[in-house]
Parts: C-alpha cells; sequence; structure tokens
C-alpha cells in the first residue's frame, strides 16, 4: 500500500502515569503505521502541570508554535490544579485555541472486559467550547460567586449537525440531552435548534430526554442508545458514567475535533499516586490512536488497532483495573506485536486534507 500524505502528530506525554502510558501506546503507532505503510511523523512537545514551574503555564508558547505545525495532537492525561486563580487546564485552552467543538466519547463493551451490559455500544458528543465550561466563573462580592452557562445558537447549531452526521452512519438514532423544564430558555434553545437541524436528516430518529433521567437509563438499558448529544457540563458527566457501564475509565478514548485540526486523548485523570509504577491501563490512549487512524480516513487501520485490542484482552494480557495482572509495557507490547502479525488488508483509502 502506497503512502497517501505525510502526517504531522504533536505528541504532549503529559503528568502522573501519562508519560508512561504514551510511552508505552506510541509503539502500538509504530507498529500500525509500519504494517500499514502510514507516513505519520511524531513530534513530541511539553504541557501539563510539569510546565508551571519551569515556564509559569501549563502550555508553552513553544508547545503552541508545535500544535500550529501539526496535523492533530495525541495528548496524554494531564493534571489540572483547583481553586481560584489556578491555571486553566490545558485540554481547554487547546479546545478554545483550535474551535475543537465536538468532544466525541465512545463506550462501547470490549469482550472480556467486566461491565454492566456487554451489548453497550454507544457515543457521546459533547459540545466542547462552551456551556458551564465557557471560563466565566468569578467572585461578584465576597460572599458570592458566579458560573455563568453560555449557549448559543450556532454552537447549538453545529454539535447538532455533527451529531446527526455521525448517528447517520451507525444506529440513525440521536437523543438530545437537556434540563429544559429547569433550564427553560437556554436549554429549549438547545434542544430546538437540534430539532431544526434534524429535518435534514430524515432517515435518523431523534428523541429527547433530561440529564437526570439520563443518567438513570443509560445503567438500566444502555442498548437502546446509539448517538447522545449534549452540552458541555452534562456530556461530560454522562461520559464518564458510560465509561464506567462498559469497565471503567481506564478503556475510554475520546476525540476534541474541529473543522480542520482535532486533538485524541484518553478521559482519565493522571493518577499521579501510580506514576511510575508501570500499571496504568494504555487501553484508553491506545483507542484514542485508533479514533485518531479514523480520523485521517485510515478505516482499516484503525479498525486493525481495536481487534488487537480486542485480542489482548482475549489472551488475558491487561492491566489489573480490569482484572488483569499484566503491567502497562506489557499490554502495549502484546497489542503491537499482535499488530506486526495482522494479516495486511490494502484500505484504498483517501487520507484527510491536512491542517495548514
Amino acid at each position: 500500500m502506497p503512502k497517501t500524505k505525510t502526517w504531522k502528530v504533536a505528541v504532549l506525554p503529559g503528568d502522573g502515569t501519562g508519560p508512561e502510558i504514551m510511552r508505552a501506546s506510541l509503539k502500538v503507532l509504530e507498529a500500525v503505521s509500519v504494517k500499514f505503510d502510514l507516513d505519520i511523523r511524531i513530534t513530541k512537545g511539553e504541557a501539563g502541570l510539569n510546565c508551571i514551574d519551569k515556564y509559569g503555564t501549563n502550555l508553552p508558547e513553544k508547545t503552541v508554535d508545535l500544535l500550529k505545525a501539526s496535523d492533530c495532537v495525541l495528548k496524554g492525561p494531564m493534571t489540572t490544579p483547583e481553586g481560584a486563580g489556578s491555571e486553566t487546564s490545558a485540554a481547554v485552552k487547546m479546545r478554545k485555541m483550535f474551535d475543537l467543538y465536538a468532544n466525541v466519547r465512545p463506550a462501547k463493551a470490549l469482550p472480556g472486559v467486566e461491565c454492566l451490559n456487554p451489548k453497550t455500544d454507544l457515543i457521546i458528543v459533547r459540545e466542547n467550547t462552551e456551556g458551564m465550561y465557557s471560563g466565566l466563573d468569578f467572585m461578584a462580592s465576597k460572599d458570592t460567586a458566579f458560573s455563568v452557562r453560555v449557549i448559543t445558537r450556532n454552537g447549538s447549531r453545529r454539535i447538532g449537525k455533527f451529531a446527526l452526521e455521525l448517528a447517520a452512519k451507525r444506529k440513525k438514532h440521536l437523543t438530545i440531552v437537556h434540563k429544559g423544564n429547569i433550564l427553560k430558555v437556554s436549554d429549549e434553545m438547545f434542544k430546538s435548534t437540534i430539532m431544526q437541524e434534524a429535518v435534514l436528516f430524515d432517515a435518523v430518529k431523534v428523541d429527547d430526554a433530561h440529564v437526570d433521567a439520563m443518567s438513570q437509563w443509560l445503567i438500566k438499558k444502555p442498548e437502546t442508545y446509539d448517538v447522545i448529544v449534549a452540552e458541555n457540563l452534562f456530556g461530560d458527566i454522562l461520559s464518564d458514567e458510560s465509561a464506567m457501564i462498559v469497565g471503567g475509565v481506564g478503556v475510554g478514548p475520546s476525540a476534541n475535533i474541529g473543522a480542520s485540526f482535532a486533538l485524541f486523548e484518553p478521559i482519565h485523570g493522571s493518577a499521579p499516586k501510580y506514576a511510575g509504577m508501570d500499571r496504568a491501563n494504555p487501553i484508553a490512549t491506545i483507542l484514542s490512536i485508533k479514533m485518531m487512524l479514523e480520523w485521517m480516513g485510515y478505516n482499516v487501520a484503525a479498525n486493525a488497532v481495536e481487534k488487537a485490542v480486542e485480542k489482548s484482552i482475549a489472551d488475558g494480557i491487561k492491566t489489573p483495573d480490569i482484572g488483569g495482572e499484566s503491567k502497562c509495557s506489557e499490554v502495549a507490547r502484546h497489542v503491537a506485536s499482535l499488530l506486526a502479525g495482522a494479516t495486511h488488508v490494502p484500505s484504498g483509502q483517501k487520507a484527510r486534507k491536512p491542517h495548514k
């Protein structure tokens, strides 16, 4: 299979367990690139809590320059300080910088991983740039704090269209999550704007649910859902819940997608207490690589990564959080070896145009 183009990927290892997870997971990216003759060139950069003492920020200017020269970012987990006046999350900065408005978080049961419902296969699409994470969080007086939730018609329309297009390619079912009975103005606009967009998608069944009800139904009958779209805070909470339904955040990948740029990362935190112990689960990051390959247009290579992860689990090579005894590095090494031995299937795919 001839190389189609050169992809420039910025890699940010992150904090805590991030560097060891990323080091292990890059072996999988290298294996799949060799197997399918993909020209993916990585450049490592610095970001996260570890940068604050050194640079005074968790996203140094030289890293910003690296991102702007890249097609996409593969990011490890990063620690974000808490409390008033502390540094804004590096991930939030990047999402806003590149207008990565769609946060895509699949929750799919993996054979061999204990979960609540093995039929679960859904995706939560979270609006990524506004809502409760708009950054308007401040003290109005010494005794009163305000957090302003921003919902715009344009933001609702584009995340609705993204979710509808995704549903049209899957099981043709979209559920809009909101709290319109209480947030009568902002959530009514969010819901109605997406409903208006849905008129153009005749094949997609569209329904809606209050966020509190959805938190229950995800546990009781997750197999009945396909694509779920929500504003920022609701989507953040529900996507962590859905990850636990299929085995935990250690198997939860995600993508942050904009018009011409994207960021891929595991949904879990940096778990600093486990740093250096080689016991963190790399599957979420490996499956984030799978999502990156899909975004690039390499669907066959992406599918091979997913199958290798499933085979590794079936072989009993898995970390303690999902019932195994293997180390982080051992899991990634096994997945990479399975890819190296996989049958080559030419994809005949055209790659996406690179970010300029």
